[in-house]
């Protein structure tokens, strides 16, 4: 191996190493603990940019940990999804670090930037392992850190919210556990390529039990994306928690987006038996009413934080729709749609903490007041978050969501993918509207005077880089498009994973 070789673990190595180092700084020296955060979430954005263009050679890369073959050993595997990912979460953590920094979000609690990058190693861990028990730990790994972030800054609200949380994630945990034990109790192996050429040599007796294994997974994946019924937990608790916080959460459900579409065509595919395609039958119904429930609470929300919350729970309704046709053309719009849906809901949660800190008294809730400082920017930032949240042109989400219509045409339920996103496109269109003209547009000159000490044009640096990556997003998107319809030949190429992960090189 080489040092490129080597690259591959960088994305898990440097959060794992920078967050105890801040730690350690943070009680003496900030300023150096900060400087070390910082340069920790370019070093990760600098190699997974390293990652993303190795991979361009469409070759699928096992790094076996220890030098340990699969299916015995730990084993990272770096593909086109994964290095996708991997940029997502990099570019994304170095904006909310800039946006924590510039608002001194971080000096809430000692431990924001341990956390973080915790935060970002259980991230990063789960694009990468190639092994079902350590996507477990992983997930562990970023739930734990998630936990404290979620309750930075303290208060009786937030509190409520993260038991709430924090009971449903062990829910969740426990279940993924049972899962897992009666996937190794039938096959024998939890590495995700020999598994899945395990399943497909099961028999006939087994295959109640392995459809039963895998309805719980998908269910473990499903709450983790906070699917409907599943989705109670989300908007609470993102509404609740530091915009800040909530922006960098705007990855962490797409993460079970992102299990499903790694592990689902790979170990229930076409060859699984009774478990081939577990989640066809009900992610369908599931991810319209994921986008209902989402977009119409949009249109009641009373303050932006809980209309950003609801917008990602629409966004990932969306999402599901495409990929619950399960063909290589629509999980390549499900890939760019993703990609969009993180990035516009992270700007949707930052344009409301720049608003919520200048309207004094008034916060982020949607009614007028008078004017107050910086108005017309966050304005012009706000419309141009909630024109990508909806998709509307001419940002990637119009993109995204034509892609999704024109991919989803020639399956059956068609008629119903349409009327969902066109549906719930104009709720959406009406419940920003009507937010964006009450707190934007409107004047309350007899309302009381914003008190509000004088804050940094600095604010508006980090959600004006988001909405600048869903214009480069729009602008380069015959590349991005390109891109996930690349992404998704590898995914519904198992062979080929199999055979990189089980033979020790690329293929």
């Amino acid at each position: 191996m080489n040092l490129l070789d080597h690259l591959v673990i960088a994305p898990v190595v440097i959060p794992a190493i920078v967050a105890p180092l801040t730690l350690l700084a943070m009680r003496r020296r900030r300023r150096i603990g900060v400087a070390l955060s910082l340069a920790g979430c370019i070093a990760m954005l600098v190699a997974a940019l390293a990652l993303f263009g190795i991979v361009q050679d469409d070759a699928i890369r096992a790094y076996p940990l220890g030098d340990w073959p699969a299916p015995f050993g730990i084993v990272l595997v770096l593909d086109r999804l994964a290095a996708t990912m991997l940029v997502l979460a990099a570019a994304l953590a170095l904006i909310v670090m800039i946006h924590a920094i510039v608002t001194a979000v971080d000096r809430k609690g000692w431990h924001f930037h341990p956390m973080f990058h915790f935060q970002l190693l259980g991230l990063n861990g789960a694009f990468l392992t190639g092994d079902l028990f350590n996507l477990f730990v992983f997930f562990e790994v970023l739930l734990i850190a998630s936990y404290g972030l979620m309750l930075h800054g303290m208060g009786a609200a937030r509190l409520k919210a993260g038991v709430a949380y924090v009971v449903v994630n062990i829910v969740g945990s426990a279940l993924f556990l049972i899962a897992l034990g009666l996937l190794y109790g039938l096959t024998g192996t939890l590495n995700m390529a020999d598994l899945a050429r395990s399943v497909a040599a099961l028999g006939p007796e087994d295959q109640g039990l392995l459809r039963m294994a895998g309805l719980l997974l998908v269910a473990v994946f499903a709450l983790k994306a906070a699917i409907a019924p599943l989705h109670l937990w989300l908007p609470r608790t993102y509404a609740a928690t530091t915009p800040v916080v909530a922006a960098l959460f705007a990855i962490m459900t797409k993460v079970g987006v992102y299990a499903m579409i790694r592990v689902v065509p790979l170990i229930f595919g076409d060859d699984a038996g009774a478990a081939a395609w577990v989640p066809a039958p009900w992610l369908l119904p599931a991810a319209v009413l994921t986008a209902i429930v989402g977009f119409a609470g949009v249109l009641a929300a009373r303050a932006m934080r809980e209309q950003a919350a609801f917008a990602i729970l629409g966004s990932t309704g969306t999402l599901l729709l495409a990929l619950s046709c399960w063909t290589q053309a629509t999980t390549a719009a499900a890939v760019y749609y993703l990609v969009h849906a993180v990035l516009a809901g992270a700007a949707l949660f930052l344009v409301a903490d720049v608003t919520l800190r200048r309207r004094g008294q008034y916060g982020d809730a949607t009614v007028a007041s008078p004017r107050f400082a910086g108005q017309q920017a966050a304005g012009l930032l706000f419309l141009a978050a909630t024109i990508a949240a909806v998709g509307l042109p001419p940002l990637s989400g119009f993109v995204a969501k034509l892609f999704i219509l024109q991919t989803t045409f020639d399956t059956a339920p068609w008629q119903l993918i349409w009327a969902t996103v066109l549906g719930t496109t104009l709720i959406g269109v009406i419940g920003f509207a009507r937010s964006g003209s009450a707190i934007f547009w409107k004047a309350a000159p007899d309302g009381d005077p914003i008190a509000c000490p004088p804050r940094a044009r600095a604010e508006f640096v980090a959600p004006a880089m988001l909405v600048a990556l869903l214009a480069l997003l729009t602008i380069g998107a015959g590349w991005a498009t390109a891109q996930s319809q690349a992404i998704a030949a590898q995914v519904f190429a198992p062979d080929r994973y199999i055979a990189a992960v089980l033979a020790g090189g690329p293929r």
